[in-house]
């Protein structure tokens, strides 16, 4: 059962001017041995669990961006101060001001134990900008620095993971509580996503349907996902009907990624709906 509250992505995210509903927006394809997946819509503590249960002994955040925490000048706080705020026990590595300007990294690197991911990203506070790579316990400072090079000199839509040591399993980045962008090294993580983009939907239609902070929501068996994932690689998903006893939710294959100009398809190909009640999922043939 996953939690979904008030605030999460698809219940604080829009489109456009008039603020259409975000959709559910999934791809994915491989890379030098490695799965590439976009998604949206998710935030990083959505999907924390999923990420730390994938990493190697250790996580890096090389980079985190956040405006919930501010010192006196109103400027955010360094990750070691976030860290520290929320008790999560860390290490830290600096960098140096070489850093400043690049995209994807901070000027210091925090490394704790992938078990407390999820203590960091506990829905309490918002990164509007995370990336961080997984690597094995006790890893070397020459490790973050190698690092620190690849991520600060990829190619925008080069694959990075692949430019890593075998014992990197994960690169994540996400951006403004919304977008996902990850590469692993684990073939069950891409469809793990698309399940929980899927209760992430549905409980958003659930919990405004109440008076609830929150709602609990089954997540879809991986027979689901995987299934989808034969189908075809690119997804889209908007929310068709919800009801205390039944979510339904339109999904169309693409012929590639979404982006923010592409609208639903006029026809869906397939309908996932759960049954609140009996907590099943099923996916049919679109009516």
């Amino acid at each position: 059962m996953i939690e979904v509250g008030r605030q999460g992505a698809f219940s604080v995210n829009c489109v456009g001017v008039e603020r259409l509903p975000f959709p559910l927006s999934f791809s994915v394809r491989e890379a030098e041995g490695t799965w590439v997946v976009t998604a949206g819509a998710a935030q990083a503590g959505e999907l924390a669990d999923l990420l730390a249960a994938a990493a190697n002994g250790s996580v890096a955040v090389v980079s985190l961006e956040s405006n919930s925490f501010l010192d006196e000048d109103w400027q955010p706080l360094r990750p070691t101060l976030i860290a520290a705020e929320l008790g999560v026990p860390c290490g830290v590595h600096p960098l140096g001001s070489w850093t400043s300007g690049t995209h994807g990294l901070a000027e210091e690197i925090l490394v704790m134990d992938r078990d407390q991911l999820p203590r960091l990203l506990d829905g309490s506070w918002y990164p509007y900008e995370l990336t961080l790579v997984d690597l094995p316990a006790g890893a070397a400072p020459e490790q973050l620095d190698d690092i620190a090079l690849v991520v600060g000199t990829n190619g925008t839509d080069a694959p990075l993971l692949g430019r890593l040591p075998d014992t990197s399993r994960l690169w994540f980045s996400g951006h403004d509580d919304c977008y996902v962008l990850l590469e692993t090294r684990d073939s069950a993580l891409p469809a793990a996503v698309l399940a929980r983009l899927l209760t992430l939907l549905a409980g958003s239609a659930l919990t405004a349907l109440t008076d609830r902070p929150s709602s609990r929501v089954p997540e879809p068996g991986p027979w689901l996902p995987e299934q989808l994932v034969a189908l075809a690689p690119h997804w889209i998903g908007t929310l068709d009907t919800a009801t205390e006893d039944l979510v339904t939710i339109r999904l169309a294959a693409l012929p590639e990624p979404w982006r923010l100009n592409v609208a639903f398809p006029g026809r869906a190909d397939l309908t996932a709906a759960l049954d609140v009640r009996q907590g099943t999922w099923r996916i049919a043939p679109a009516g």
